[in-house]
């Protein structure tokens, strides 16, 4: 089978393109060439590698055609973020492709109302990253039930692993929040810290890419999560780095407004936006359509994440 991955060298591309090999997929990826891999696998010498600008050739009108020009009988696309750019590839590829899987995200939601979320809860997303996946999860679906596309849309957590920084226990990227835990140094988060983040290994959104190519007729048309069993909050989510390094969490609390005072605007915007969702999603309709339940837990995760951190010294202990 031809598989084409759009973006296929990012966090879940490193994951996902040697699962496809050893399915015995003939692979071609195409990605900026901005990176490579964050871990290496023989896999990849087998994998046929293409330099593309895709917000340029998007522009031009071009980018589409180039999918189908590559005759794929599957198409991986994990780097679409508008829905313009989403019709110009269906438009392209649609009646020539037996699969087309989407990566969404959970920010579909918008905050948590019930929990844990399921796939079919009311949308309400706010921010632009949000509503422009929301839109586009919209325009694909509409498509598979009025013309058949055969779509399936994987909606991923905070998706975290080694070779690169997980959003830490204060809902930012502040590696010193991890070196505070690490050390047993105090350690200060907003409100009573209850807010909850809902993290994934890189892994496991791969896995459920693989699983709903090989449930083809129970993917096509759903949506589904891609999360750990259980999202954490802050505060328990800080108490589990903590207790990871040997040492107890010494956290204190401060009202939202205090806290900003004490950390960056950029690492305030940044929690305000993770907080402000709190997502706690639910992984039931994978479990039950695709047989997929996630390997590593959202702790599991991160600390796995964080020992990379360490052994890189990209964070001191």
């Amino acid at each position: 089978m031809r598989t084409v991955v759009i973006g296929g060298t990012g966090h879940i591309g490193t994951y996902l393109v040697p699962g496809l090999v050893r399915l015995g997929h003939e692979v071609t990826v195409l990605s900026r060439g901005a990176r490579t891999p964050y871990q290496s696998d023989a896999a990849w010498k087998q994998v046929e590698l293409i330099q593309v600008d895709r917000e340029a050739e998007d522009a031009a009108g071009t980018f589409g055609q180039r999918v189908a020009d590559l005759n794929p009988d599957v198409v991986v696309d994990l780097i679409c973020f508008t829905e313009d750019s989403a019709r110009q590839l269906v438009e392209a590829v649609e009646g020539k492709v037996q699969h087309l899987l989407h990566c969404g995200t959970i920010w579909v939601h918008g905050p948590s109302v019930t929990v844990p979320t399921r796939e079919d809860a009311p949308r309400r997303p706010f921010g632009d990253y949000g509503v422009q996946k929301a839109a586009i999860e919209s325009y694909l679906l509409g498509k598979a039930r009025r013309d058949g596309l055969p779509v399936t849309i994987i909606h991923p957590g905070h998706i975290s692993g080694p070779g690169w920084t997980p959003i830490n226990p204060a809902g930012n990227l502040d590696l010193g929040v991890f070196e505070k835990l690490a050390r047993g140094d105090e350690l200060a988060l907003p409100n009573f810290g209850l807010e909850t983040i809902n993290h994934v290994h890189a892994a496991d959104v791969a896995g459920i890419f693989l699983a709903a190519l090989s449930s083809h007729s129970t993917a096509v048309g759903e949506s589904f999560h891609a999360v750990a069993d259980g999202a954490m909050t802050l505060r328990g989510y800080a108490e589990g780095v903590a207790s990871s390094f040997g040492q107890e969490a010494k956290l204190t609390f401060m009202s939202w407004d205090e806290w900003t005072k004490t950390v960056s605007d950029r690492d305030a915007a940044t929690t305000k936006d993770h907080i402000a969702h709190s997502p706690n999603c639910s992984m039931e309709k994978a479990a039950r359509l695709l047989g997929f339940r996630p390997r590593y837990s959202a702790l599991e995760t991160t600390l796995e994440a964080i020992r990379w951190l360490v052994d890189n010294e990209k964070i001191t202990t």
